[in-house]
C-alpha cells in the first residue's frame, strides 16, 4: 500500500461473486467510488468455497444464475458453514417464490438486477451494522462472567478497582473494534477522555486518534474544522486545507462536548454518520471516510431532546453505544489509590519528596462530595504538594480547601450532620433506639472511610479503640 493510500475498509473484504467479468467490474468501482475499497473479485463459482475457507470476508455479492455452481447452492454451504456471514443476493430473476426462497434459506437482502447503487448501498450498512453488532454481542457475552478487563494495560492511565468501573472497561472492550458511533456521558472531570482514547487503543485501527473540542464553534468554523475546505471557499482561504475527518481516516475521531452543537452542525454530523460522505467547504467534490466517531458531553442530552435543542435523530444515531463514567463520588473506594498516584505525579513535577498520606486524609476527603471529580482531586493533591513543607500532607490546608469548596447542600462529614440528613430525624414520630443510631452512625463512618477503622474513628469523633470495642458488642 502506497504512503498516501486510503486504509482498507471494511476491515474484511466483501466478496463479488458473478460470471459476467463487466458486472464485477462495475459493483467493484461503485463500492470504490462510495469508500469501500477493501473487495474481492470472483468470476468462477467453483472457487467461492475455497476463498472462504482461507480468508475472513466481511460479506458477499451472489449471483443467482451461474454456471458450475448456483448461486442457491453457494448460498445453502455459506448458511450452513458460516450463519454469521450476511449474503446479498443480486440476480435478474424477478420472480416473488424465488426471492422468498432465497430470504428463507438465509439470504440478508434481495436485489434486482439492473442494480441501483442506491438501493445496494444501505443494504451493504446494514449488513455491517448486524454483523458487527452479533460480534459484540459475543464479546458481551464471553466476558459477562468476568471481573476484570481481558487487557488491563490499554487502561493504565484511569486509576481504580471500582466493580462498575471494572464492568465500563469489559464493556469498552466488546465494541472498540466496531464502527458504530460511541456516545460517552457523565459530569466534568469524570475522565471521558481517557474512555475515548482507550476505546482507539482497543480497537486495532491504524489511523490516527483525533480530538476536537466543539462547544463554542459556530457552523461554518466546525463544518472547515472537521471537512476542511478548498481555495477560495471563504475569505482568507488562500489555499486547500484538509479537515480533521481525513486526518482520522482509519483511526477515531473524538468530538468533545457534543451537546454545546448548533443544530446546523448536527445536521452536518448527522449526514457523516449516515452516509460516511462530506463536502469540504467550497467544493462539489463528495469525499469518503471511514474514521469511528466517539462523542461526550456532560449535558443530559435527553433534556435536551424534550426542548428540542438536540436532534432527536442524531441522539439515536449516537447512542448506538452508550458509556457513563460515574461521578468520584460514586467510586469513593478509589480515592486513595486515587491520591497516591496524583501525590506522585506532583512530587515529580515540583521536585519534593512525596509526602505521607495519614489515613485520617482518607477520611476527611471521604466525607466530601467532589463536584470537579478526579480532576478537582487532581488540581487539590498538586496546589497541596506545592504549598507543602514537611514529609506529611497538612491537614489545615486540606480542611481550608474543603470547607470553601463543598458543593452546594454538602454537609462537612460529621455525626451531627449524618443524624440531620437521616429520615427518621426530619420529623417523624418515632425515634430510633440509641443502639440502632449507634449502629447507624458507625455503619454509615466506615462506608465513608472505606472500612478503614481509623478513619471511621476519627470522623466519629472517638478514638480507634472505642470504635474497636463498639464493633465487638455488634457482634
Amino acid at each position: 500500500m502506497g504512503k498516501n493510500a486510503p486504509p482498507p475498509y471494511p476491515l474484511h473484504p466483501i466478496l463479488l461473486v458473478d460470471d459476467e467479468p463487466h458486472t464485477l467490474a462495475s459493483f467493484d468501482i461503485a463500492l470504490r467510488s462510495h469508500g469501500m475499497n477493501n473487495t474481492i473479485r470472483c468470476q468462477d463459482s467453483r472457487e467461492v468455497a475455497g476463498i472462504l475457507e482461507n480468508q475472513p470476508v466481511e460479506i458477499i455479492l451472489l449471483d443467482l444464475m451461474m454456471p458450475h455452481v448456483s448461486g442457491q447452492d453457494i448460498l445453502k454451504d455459506v448458511t450452513l458453514r458460516f450463519p454469521d456471514l450476511p449474503v446479498i443476493i443480486i440476480t435478474g430473476v424477478n420472480e416473488v417464490e424465488t426471492a422468498v426462497r432465497c430470504i428463507q434459506q438465509g439470504a440478508f437482502d434481495y436485489v434486482l438486477k439492473p442494480v441501483e447503487i442506491e438501493r445496494l448501498l444501505p443494504s451493504i450498512r446494514r449488513a455491517f451494522e448486524i454483523r458487527q453488532l452479533r460480534r459484540e454481542n459475543s464479546r458481551l457475552a464471553s466476558s459477562f462472567f468476568k471481573k476484570d478487563p481481558s487487557r488491563p494495560e490499554v487502561f493504565s492511565r484511569i486509576i481504580t478497582n471500582n466493580d462498575a468501573m471494572k464492568t465500563l472497561f469489559r464493556y469498552c472492550e466488546a465494541i472498540a473494534e466496531g464502527r458504530q458511533p460511541v456516545l460517552i456521558t457523565g459530569e466534568t472531570g469524570v475522565g471521558k477522555e481517557s474512555i475515548a482514547r482507550a476505546i482507539h487503543d482497543l480497537s486495532g485501527r491504524q489511523g490516527e486518534y483525533v480530538t476536537v473540542n466543539v462547544a463554542g464553534l459556530d457552523d461554518q468554523i466546525f463544518a472547515d474544522t472537521l471537512f476542511g475546505h478548498t481555495k477560495g471557499a471563504f475569505t482568507g482561504a488562500d489555499r486547500s486545507r484538509s479537515g480533521l475527518v481525513e486526518k482520522a481516516a482509519g483511526g477515531s475521531l473524538f468530538l468533545d462536548e457534543i451537546g454545546d452543537l448548533s443544530e446546523a452542525s448536527q445536521v452536518k454530523l448527522l449526514r457523516f454518520l449516515e452516509e460516511r460522505e462530506y463536502y469540504p467547504l467550497g467544493s462539489d467534490q463528495v469525499q469518503h471516510s471511514d474514521a469511528r466517531v466517539i462523542v461526550a458531553t456532560h449535558h443530559d442530552l435527553e433534556q435536551q431532546l424534550k426542548k428540542g435543542s438536540f436532534r432527536t435523530d442524531l441522539f439515536y444515531r449516537l447512542r448506538t453505544h452508550r458509556i457513563h463514567v460515574p461521578p468520584l463520588r460514586e467510586r469513593k473506594d478509589d480515592l486513595r489509590a486515587l491520591l497516591d498516584f496524583f501525590l506522585t505525579q506532583a512530587a515529580a513535577e515540583f521536585k519534593k519528596p512525596k509526602p505521607r498520606c495519614p489515613d485520617a486524609f482518607i477520611a476527611l476527603l471521604t466525607g466530601y462530595d467532589f463536584p470537579g471529580n478526579v480532576r478537582e482531586l487532581r488540581a487539590l493533591a498538586f496546589d497541596a504538594v506545592s504549598h507543602q513543607q514537611g514529609a506529611t500532607l497538612s491537614m489545615a490546608f486540606f480542611k481550608k480547601e474543603l470547607g470553601t469548596n463543598t458543593a452546594p447542600g454538602t454537609l462537612p462529614a460529621s455525626p451531627a450532620n449524618a443524624f440531620r440528613q437521616k429520615s427518621w430525624a426530619a420529623g417523624l414520630d418515632t425515634l430510633p433506639t440509641l443502639k440502632h443510631a449507634d449502629q447507624e452512625l458507625i455503619a454509615e463512618a466506615l462506608r465513608r472511610s472505606g472500612n478503614n477503622q481509623r478513619g471511621a474513628a476519627l470522623l466519629l469523633g472517638i478514638t480507634p479503640q472505642a470504635l474497636n470495642q463498639r464493633l465487638k458488642r455488634r457482634t
